[in-house]
C-alpha cells in the first residue's frame, strides 16, 4: 500500500494523527521538500529511506514508490497542506492505478485554513460572504479563461489566492479591474503556522507596497474580502429566536 499524506501547513503538530502514524510506520518517504517542514521527518523510524521530491520528476517519484511497493515496503508520499489543492496528486494516483497498485489518501490541514487562523478571521460571515474562492494567478501553469482573476472578482466573495505572492501587484490590479473596490480589505500571510509566520494587512490598493516593504515574494497566501474587517450579521445558528433540529426558539 502506498499512502498519500497531507503534511499540513507547516507546524509539525498540525499533521493529522493518522498522517503522523503513517509517517512513523513508513519504510520509504517521498516528501515535497520545498514546502514540507522537515521537523515532521523526525518522526520517521530508523532506517527509513527519505527522498526530497523538489529535485525529482514525476517519473522519478513514481519509480521510488513502485520500487517500494514491489519490494514489500510501506511508502508515504508526503505533500504540503492538503494535496487536493495544487498538489499534482491526481497524476500520481492515475499512474498507480494503471500499474494496478493500491493506495490511500490521508487529508491534511490546508494553508488557507492556517491563514485564517493567523488572521483570526472567518471566511464565511452572514451578510458579508457565504462563498470562498480558492484560486491562483495564471503563470507558467495557465488557468481556464473563465477562471481568470478579473472574472472571479465579479462575485466579490471571500478569496484566497495561492502561488501568486511574487505578483501581488498584478493580483490586486486584476481584482480591482474585475470589480472589487480598491479599498477592499486584503491581507497577505507568509508561512502560515511556521515560526516565521507574518501577516500584513491593507487594502487592494495598498497591499502590493506593504508586501514589498516586508519582502514577501513567496510561500504566502493573498486573502481578499469584507470578512477581514467590518460589520456582519449574527449567525442564526446560535440566535435564541431561531429554531432548528437540536433546539427550539426561546420565547420572549
Amino acid at each position: 500500500m502506498i499512502h498519500f499524506v497531507g503534511a499540513g501547513p507547516g507546524a509539525p503538530d498540525l499533521i493529522t494523527v493518522r498522517g503522523q502514524r503513517l509517517v512513523r510506520q513508513a519504510d520509504v518517504i517521498v516528501y515535497a521538500g520545498s514546502l514540507v517542514n522537515e521537523e515532521i521527518l523526525k518522526e520517521a523510524k530508523a532506517g527509513c529511506a527519505i527522498y526530497n521530491s523538489a529535485s525529482m520528476t514525476l517519473e522519478e517519484v513514481l519509480e521510488v514508490l513502485l520500487k517500494a511497493e514491489r519490494t514489500g515496503r510501506s511508502a508515504v508520499r508526503l505533500h504540503t497542506g492538503d494535496p487536493c489543492l495544487y498538489g499534482a496528486i491526481r497524476e500520481q494516483m492515475d499512474a498507480l492505478e494503471r500499474e494496478g497498485i493500491e493506495y490511500d489518501y490521508t487529508p491534511g490541514v490546508s494553508s488557507f485554513c492556517a491563514a485564517a487562523a493567523a488572521l483570526e478571521a472567518e471566511y464565511t460571515l452572514p451578510g458579508v460572504s457565504q462563498t470562498v474562492i480558492i484560486t491562483r494567478l495564471a503563470g507558467r501553469t495557465p488557468v481556464p479563461q473563465a477562471e481568470n482573476l478579473e472574472s472571479l472578482a465579479a462575485h466579490r466573495a471571500s478569496m484566497v489566492v495561492f502561488l501568486s505572492a511574487k505578483e501581488t501587484g498584478e493580483v490586486c490590479r486584476q481584482l480591482i479591474e474585475g470589480g472589487y473596490p480598491p479599498g477592499t480589505p486584503a491581507a497577505i500571510v507568509y508561512k502560515a503556522s511556521w515560526p516565521q509566520e507574518k501577516t500584513v494587512r491593507g487594502t487592494l490598493d495598498t497591499l502590493p507596497a506593504l508586501a514589498a516593504q516586508e519582502g514577501i515574494e513567496k510561500t504566502a497566501l493573498i486573502t481578499v474580502g469584507g470578512f477581514l474587517e467590518g460589520d456582519y450579521e449574527r449567525s442564526k445558528l446560535y440566535d435564541p429566536s431561531f429554531s432548528h433540529g437540536c433546539r427550539q426558539a426561546q420565547k420572549d
